[in-house]
Order: C-alpha cells, then structure tokens, then sequence
C-alpha cells in the first residue's frame, strides 16, 4: 500500500479509502490509485486484512454431497449471492458424512478463519456433527432436520413439496398411488415419504405401496418393475425426486403402458431436462435461488448477533403432461 501511496502521489490513508470504497475520496484521487494498483500489479494481503478487521471476508459451505441436484443447487446458489455480498466460499463436500468428517472439515473452517458457516444436511448426523464442531462460529443449516433452540435454519418445504404433489394425483381421481422414496436416512426423502403417507386415506396406508430407491435413474427403474409385477399394480407412481422418475417412464414405456393413461408419474425437483422426456413430466419445482439467498442473508444475520429465524421456501409444482385421470 505504501508503494501504491508513493506511485500515486496520495497518503496511506486515501489508498485505503479507495480499496475499501470510501465515498470520501475525490475522483482524481480514486484514478490516481486505481492507476497505480494496475502499474504495481497490486493485491490486497487477505491475511493482514483479516488480523487487522477479524473478518475475512470468507465464509464456509459445507454439503453432504454434491453430486444430487438439491444439495449442489443449494451450494451453487449459495456460492452467487455470498459474492454479490462480497464474500467468498471455502466449500466442504462429505464424501460418507460421518460425525468425524463433519468436524475435521469444520476444523479446517476454523482454521481458515471464516466468519460463518452454511452446512447443507442431508442427514440427522450430519446435523448434529455440525452444531457440534461450529458451536462457537456464526452457523446456518441448510436441512429439515432437528435442530434445537437457537439454531438459524433455512430449507425447502419438503415435506409441503410431497403435499403438493398428492393432491395433484389425488385431484385427478388416483387411489392406488405408488411412492418410490429416496435412500434410508436421507432427511429430504423421509420429509417426501412422510407427506406421502399422510395424504393417503387411513384405510390404506397400512397397505400402501412404497419402493426404497437411491435417487438414481436406475433405481426407479427397478422400482416401477417391482410395481408392474403386483397383481393390483399403482395407477400412479410419486417419485422422490426427478431422476427416479425417469426410471419409472422407461419402464412403463418398455411395458407397453401409457403415460398418463395407464400410469400418471410424479416428480419431485424439476431438474433440466424433466420437460424433455416422454411425455413431459409433471414435477415439484425446488426454488435454489431463494434458498440460497436467503441462507446467505441468515448467515449475515447471524454474524451480526440479531434474533434467530427459521425459513422455509414454498416449493411450486409444475403441470407437464404426465399425470392424468385414471382410466375406469
């Protein structure tokens, strides 16, 4: 900074003024700075700047995985509005999610000097290893998990999401609907398959049809052939999430049945592509965008010492061709 004073002609004090956009700067003295930095090629010492302020400027964003579309939605729109607001992310991505993963990576948050952390949780364990090793750090969990007291949380209406989607199949006049869940654990697919079940009638939730898959294509594949083998197969399928149900059109289509005719499916996240199949599929729209914003403003929130929120973002369904009256 004092080679950038000397070479523009300015004190210490006006270089930085203008590094950190003080209004109180004249325009030929912000140009005579920006100039020099550009000649010096010169770069601010983050680490100087942080022991001088205690803030980095930095903040940590850990994801239990990224290679589904929620978590990595979530972390991508995380990641934009975090720069909009002048910050960046040191990201964290689980491989299994055990207690002792969760904390050796917000250790190394710690370490880094971060001034908060996100945690995107798909699992109650990671919930719980996060609250743990961040207990002294500015903290938001992005999950619909359990959370005590005091915790700023922010998620998707998961459970409103799998609501939405049954009264679609309902209001069409299904009865006999079929659920092809997420994995065991998983706290977004338990959040869907409890709001599956509860929108059935009493009689026949004892008797309901659900298939455990893992979110993949192929596994909805296998689960819909599971289904067409019953001798009272579903006249509906409400799958956990889009990917499985692209499984369960292959394998109407392979079976000779017609979608929506003979079978209407349901999705759940509205990922690209999700209106390209065959037919169009008829979805729960998961908004990342006002996820990850608004996880941004609670972590700012947080920072800032102010009262605790907890937020949940309505999700939208999305009426493709799909779903349609059973046939009598």
């Amino acid at each position: 900074m004092a080679d950038v004073a000397a070479l523009a002609g300015v004190s210490h004090q006006t270089v930085s003024r203008v590094l950190n956009d003080h209004p109180s700067v004249s325009a030929k003295a912000r140009e005579q700075v920006l100039r020099a930095i550009t000649q010096l090629g010169y770069r601010r010492n983050l680490a100087a700047r942080t022991l001088a302020t205690g803030n980095s400027r930095v903040i940590g964003v850990l994801v239990s995985t990224t290679s589904l579309s929620g978590p990595s939605g979530a972390m991508l729109a995380i990641e934009e509005n975090a720069r909009t607001n002048g910050y960046w992310v040191s990201m964290g991505s689980l491989q299994v999610g055990s207690r002792d993963e969760v904390i050796e990576v917000a250790h190394h948050f710690i370490d880094q000097g971060v001034d908060g952390v996100i945690a995107v949780a798909q699992t109650q364990s990671a919930v719980d290893a996060t609250l743990e090793a961040c207990s002294q750090l500015p903290t938001v969990l992005v999950t619909s998990g359990t959370v005590p007291d005091g915790c700023f949380t922010v998620d998707i209406d998961q459970h409103g999401g799998a609501q939405q989607a049954m009264t679609i199949l309902r209001g069409l006049g299904h009865t006999r609907i079929a659920h092809v869940s997420g994995p065991a654990g998983d706290l977004h697919a338990a959040a869907r398959a409890a709001a599956w079940r509860e929108s059935l009638p009493a009689a026949e939730r004892e008797r309901a049809l659900v298939v455990t898959g893992d979110w993949s294509a192929q596994s909805g594949y296998q689960a819909a052939l599971a289904l067409q083998a019953l001798d009272h197969p579903p006249t509906a399928v409400f799958a956990a999430n889009d990917r499985m149900a692209y499984g369960v059109l292959r394998a109407a289509y392979e079976a000779g049945a017609h979608v929506p005719r003979d079978l209407s499916v349901v999705g759940f996240d509205d990922i690209e592509g999700s209106d390209c199949t065959i037919p169009p599929l008829t979805t729960i729209r998961q908004n990342h965008d006002a996820l990850g914003a608004a996880a941004l403003q609670l972590l700012l929130e947080a920072i800032r010492h102010e009262p605790v929120r907890r937020v949940k973002i309505p999700p939208e369904p999305v009426f493709r061709a799909s779903a349609g009256a059973p046939v009598s």
